[in-house]
């Protein structure tokens, strides 16, 4: 027997050393727990050997080139999969990057969690100079739903948990979650820390509407004689989809859909009146709103686009309580969740629920038949090069032989009249700007459509807008996604003509002539095609989504096309004042 076996069997056995966690894994475990299998972010310090320790135990981690992008990613899948979308960064920079996707994840109700390391709190609080120092919990709070800050590694569990319940309960919106680079290193006994983790039980539980408010909404719509339902955004993250289809047939209430609402039933649908909007919105004396806001999007429910004042009555579902009266008196207001409030009215309108006024279907359907004859026209305009409606035409004919796929859609005049020219047909299949209008959210939201989905993906984008996101092509090669981007290329923002009154510089709004944006595709591996006419837009789209293959189509638009700021050019103001001579 050796001197080491004798001294152990005189000492006793020797304890088994306990199973050690730490600070990254219970990060990821935390994730794991509650179904979270997506990250996108940026790496880097501190959080680099979070996103490699999180793609080795099977998460699945989409690395970006820029946090705003990333961000955006997050976001759009918060909205199309209703759990938060969770996007990490660096420090400072990086989380002021991803900052403004979070702001603007809680501005569109997106269920959304930013995740970035931070420096030390004591060096941090004392001002004392960190590397990439920043108070980014103050920062944050003013600008999402929910901040919390994790210091302890057997905190985390609950950190996460409380993200994840604050993005999804009541109204959705953004999170942020600050963990010091210190919490990475902390290590525990693993039992502990499984102990510690949480499973979030019904983060967000339906909120049936009072008997009295549905009764009232109700006597509301039995006196109208020209009632609208109007379908916001709300109504297609609630995915209700069958309940919501189920109140417009059922009533006989003709629809206005929001641009990301459209496709909850198809446009093509008999009562919508989408093609009829301005005749709807103005001559209705009834309006009910599911999940869409009386905000900008909809003239704040007041002046000329919705007629006489005081000629309407609204009825709002709505969530947030808060949100009633919010701009115009709410004469009924419907509050809880999307699908427990339609299906409340439904089953109150009973089987024998009265028709709609024959006239006004009438009216609405004349003024959509006239309307979509004169578009038709433009769509049908072959010439090179292309204007918007002639290559929206061509894009038009996609999505209806396409219905599955999904449209991100930015820019302004691209945007604008895209809204109005490409039907949908499915719901959650048309993902743009939203609430705030902003520029930047198209490859991040065509990136989380492909990878959340698996869905071919048309990414239409002004040359402008393509600008702020632009160098994400790599990553959709990089990722290998069946992602086609159609940038509609007319050499500036509105159009390509403005000229600098010096002669010093280009123009403000005016970009390099000519640019052949399909390169910078080819230069990562992916195709590229310059089309000059709408059947070469065409048939380049068909190719890139047979194939699945990342494709960037240069669609080279008539530079004196388009029109200042688009549709909502009213809100560009302008100078009035005369040059002295």
């Amino acid at each position: 027997m050796t001197e080491e076996l004798r001294q152990s069997n005189a000492e006793g056995p020797v304890a088994a050393e306990p199973e050690l966690t730490d600070g990254f894994n219970l990060v990821i475990d935390a994730l794991k727990l509650n179904d979270i299998e997506t990250i996108y972010g940026v790496p880097g310090i501190p959080i680099t050997d979070l996103g490699r320790l999180a793609q080795a135990r099977g998460m699945r981690v989409v690395s970006f080139r820029h946090e705003q992008n990333a961000g955006n990613a997050a976001a759009i899948a918060g909205f199309l999969t209703k759990k938060p979308g969770v996007c990490l960064t660096v420090s400072a920079p990086g989380f002021l990057n991803g900052l403004t996707a979070l702001a603007n994840a809680t501005t569109n109700c997106f269920p959304m969690i930013l995740i970035s390391g931070s420096s030390e709190r004591e060096i941090v609080d004392l001002q004392q100079g960190d590397y990439e120092e920043m108070d980014q919990l103050a920062i944050a709070k003013p600008l999402c739903k929910a901040a919390f800050r994790v210091l302890h590694a057997c905190d985390i569990g609950i950190g996460v948990a409380r993200a994840i319940r604050a993005a999804v309960s009541g109204r959705p919106g953004g999170v942020y979650l600050d963990l010091p680079a210190k919490l990475f290193a902390q290590v525990m006994e693993a039992d502990a820390g499984q102990k510690s983790l949480v499973k979030v039980i019904d983060p967000a539980p339906a909120q049936r509407p009072g008997e009295d408010a549905i009764r009232r909404a109700l006597d509301v719509l039995k006196g109208a004689q020209r009632p609208l339902i109007v379908l916001g955004k709300g109504a297609a993250y609630a995915q209700a989809d069958e309940a919501v289809r189920a109140l417009v047939e059922h009533s006989g209430i003709p629809y206005v859909p929001m641009s990301m609402a459209k496709g909850l039933l198809p446009d093509t649908h008999p009562l919508s009146a989408g093609a009829a909007r301005s005749t709807a919105l103005k001559d209705s004396d009834v309006v009910l709103l599911v999940g869409a806001r009386l905000n900008w999007l909809l003239s704040h429910g007041k002046g000329k686009t919705w007629g006489a004042p005081g000629s309407k009555k609204f009825i709002q579902i709505d969530i947030e309580p808060k949100e009633m009266d919010s701009n115009v008196e709410i004469v009924a207001p419907v509050v809880g969740d999307i699908g427990s409030c339609v299906s409340a009215l439904l089953e109150g309108m009973g089987k024998d629920w009265q028709a709609t006024p024959a006239a006004w279907l009438d009216t609405l359907k004349s003024k959509k038949e006239a309307n979509v004859a004169k578009m038709e026209q433009k769509l049908r305009r072959n010439v090179s090069p292309m204007d918007f409606h002639g290559a929206l035409g061509a894009l038009k004919t996609v999505i209806k032989e396409r219905p599955d796929a999904i449209l991100v859609n930015e820019g302004a005049n691209t945007l604008d009249l895209a809204r109005g020219v490409i039907d949908m047909y499915q719901p959650r299949k048309r993902l743009d700007v939203g609430t705030w209008g902003v520029m930047g959210i198209g490859m991040g939201f065509a990136i989380a459509a492909a990878i959340e989905t698996g869905k071919p993906v048309l990414a239409v984008e002004g040359d402008s807008a393509f600008g702020f996101s632009g160098m994400e092509v790599e990553t959709i090669c990089r990722y290998e996604l069946p992602v086609c981007i159609v940038v509609f290329n007319n050499n500036g923002i509105y159009r390509g003509t403005d000229t600098d009154p010096t002669g010093r510089d280009p123009g403000t709004t005016v970009f390099v002539k000519d640019s052949r944006y399909d390169r910078m595709m080819e230069a990562f591996g992916g195709v590229g095609v310059n089309a000059t006419t709408p059947d070469e837009l065409k048939r380049a789209v068909d190719a890139a989504m047979d194939s699945g293959r990342p494709t960037l189509i240069n669609a080279v638009i008539d530079p004196e096309a388009g029109s200042e700021s688009g549709n909502i050019g009213s809100l560009n103001p302008q100078s009035g004042l005369k040059k002295k001579a």
